[in-house]
This record gives structure tokens, sequence and C-alpha cells, in this order.
């Protein structure tokens, strides 16, 4: 039986599939240590291309957790749900859906760049990791909780943003959470996101400013999203 946010003792491509990973400053939006921003380049672009360096991405990662950075916000506001299966949509490396399958959920992860596949199936070989477009994402089953973790739906192309909740939400069990964090004030706001997840037959349950649970609307430039399908 999945919990929920009061049961807790609480009131981050083309084609709509890259991941969003965007984990903030250490009292930033997201909850977790700073980190790159996936809307950045640099050393996570591989040079002369719009393509996605997973390695390099990962590493920025990897050196932030090694000096003792908070990275793993995102995971810690999911198992307060306590979920028996996790979708990471928009997975990336699998920063968060390995750390959540660390603690004991199954885990898939699904995103359209194969460079932050590569990188997530190196990690770890034992989740299931598929290349695709979450517009039209079809696995055959749902989960118990499906989280975009972070800005899934900023990198999507204009117009897109509403088919990737709806191919997110469709995997959302009876019962079940869609957990969505992003950035606001790119042209996909609180309301436009409330308005797919409804039009997807997913129901409003809370509205968080961080992934620590700071209540809405907190500074208003993050947004963490849940909605759940009815039992």
């Amino acid at each position: 039986m999945l919990g929920g946010v009061e049961d807790a003792g609480t009131s981050e491509t083309a084609g709509g599939g890259a991941s969003g990973e965007v984990p903030g400053g250490a009292t930033g939006p997201t909850g977790s240590a700073t980190a790159p921003r996936r809307y950045d380049s640099g050393p996570c672009m591989r040079p002369g291309t719009s393509d996605w360096d997973g390695d390099g991405y990962q590493a920025r990662f990897d050196r932030l957790a090694a000096a003792g950075a908070e990275v793993h916000g995102e995971a810690d506001l999911v198992a307060t749900f306590s979920p028996a299966s996790v979708l990471d949509a928009g997975c990336g490396t699998g920063r968060v859906g390995i750390e959540l399958a660390r603690r004991g959920i199954e885990v898939v992860g699904t995103d359209l760049d194969p460079s932050m596949l590569a990188t997530a199936r190196r990690l770890a070989p034992d989740i299931t990791w598929v290349e695709a477009d979450l517009a039209g994402l079809d696995l055959g089953r749902t989960f118990d909780l499906v989280l975009m973790a972070g800005n899934v739906v900023l990198f999507t192309p204009a117009g897109t943003q509403a088919a990737v909740v709806a191919g997110c939400a469709r995997h959302v069990a009876p019962g079940g959470v869609l957990v969505a964090g992003f950035s606001l004030g790119h042209g996909w706001s609180a309301d436009d996101h409330d308005a797919a997840a409804l039009a997807a037959g997913l129901e409003p349950v809370d509205r968080l400013a961080t992934w620590e649970r700071d209540p809405w609307p907190g500074d208003g430039s993050y947004l963490v999203a849940l909605h759940r399908r009815p039992a």
C-alpha cells in the first residue's frame, strides 16, 4: 500500500524522452546538493555536438557525493511513499533509479539519450534500462510510482509536454503516484502540469517547493508536483 505525503508527516532533447536530472543547491529547489543542470552545456556535452556525455555528466555527481554532498533528495521523497516498483522516467545516467534499487525497490529506467543510458547500464546492469520517447512510451505494465526526477518536461519540443505527462501517467497503477519536479519560468507552469495530469486521469495530491518537502510555493522557482491515479 502506497503511503502519502500526509502519511510521511507533511501536508530534473527532442522527442519527449530525454532526462532532466537537475538537482539544485544545498538549500536550492530540489533539496539536493549543487550539481550540473541539463540545460547547461560545458563538460556534459560532447564538443561540437548536441549530444550528452553520460560519463561526464555522472562524474560531476560522483565528485559531489565524494565530497560529502547530499545527492539523493529525490530518492528520499520517493521512499516516503513506500513503493514496491518505480518507473524512473527520464532516468539519465540512473542516479536516482540506482539509489532506489539499492533501497530494495524494483526500478525500470527509461530515457531517449543513448549516452546517458550507456552509463546507466554500465553502473547498474541488473536494472532494466529502456531507450524510448516518453510521449509514446508503452511498457505494457504499471508502477506504484512514476518519477520525473527533474525538468523532464523542459527537455521536450514545445507543445509536446502534455503528451510526455500522459505517457508517464499511463504507467501509474491505480492508487499510484506521479511525482514530477521541474524549474518554473521556462514555458511550463504549475497549472499547465496540473491540467495535463488531470487530462491523463490523475488527481492532484500536493505541490511542494523542494524535494525536501518544503511548503509550496517557496521562492516560486521550482515545483515538485504530486498526482495520484484513483484506486
